[in-house]
């Protein structure tokens, strides 16, 4: 089973900082990491940046498309106008049907702000516990929605890729 994690963080570097325990606990075999992105959010920017991890995924990761709509979808939605809403809403339904709803994006919406930053996991069979004991710095908030196998599969549908 794939899950989905986000980890929000309490400044805008602290999501950045991880890379190396992820990496460690990849190659102790106690995660198995699909994909990964990061939102940073400095206090003094009106929007976040973001970047895919790819040095931590091989074959299997999600394509830049599905991050790219994902955080659109979260962060740029009211900057975006109503024509662009449209598509947006037929995506978010797509999303929807993959366990990416609308409390999902809201809650992320309403976490991760300016001063912020996130790490985005999809991964196998994780435990977030063996992650959050792992995490650099003053620790980080969870917040999840799970993929099963199917929805994974949908996922990858949706954006074009293989399953892994």
């Amino acid at each position: 089973m794939s899950t989905l994690t986000v980890w929000k963080f309490r400044t805008a570097e602290g999501a950045e900082s991880v890379e190396e325990a992820l990496k460690s606990l990849q190659k102790e075999g106690l995660i198995k990491i699909l994909d990964a992105a990061v939102v940073s959010w400095p206090a003094d920017r009106a929007k976040p940046r973001t970047k895919q991890l790819l040095n931590l995924v091989g074959a299997g990761a999600l394509s830049g498309t599905f991050w790219g709509m994902l955080f659109g979808l979260i962060f740029l939605m009211p900057l975006l106008g109503a024509a662009i809403g449209a598509a947006a809403g037929a995506l978010g339904g797509k999303l929807a049907d993959v366990g990416i709803d609308d409390d999902f994006i809201a809650e992320v919406k309403e976490k991760v702000t300016p001063g912020t930053s996130a790490l985005f996991l999809l991964t196998m069979n994780e435990v977030p516990e063996r992650i959050s004991a792992q995490l650099p710095g003053d620790g980080a908030e969870l917040l999840h929605s799970n993929l099963d196998t199917e929805r994974e599969a949908k996922l990858r549908d949706i954006f074009g890729d293989e399953t892994v």
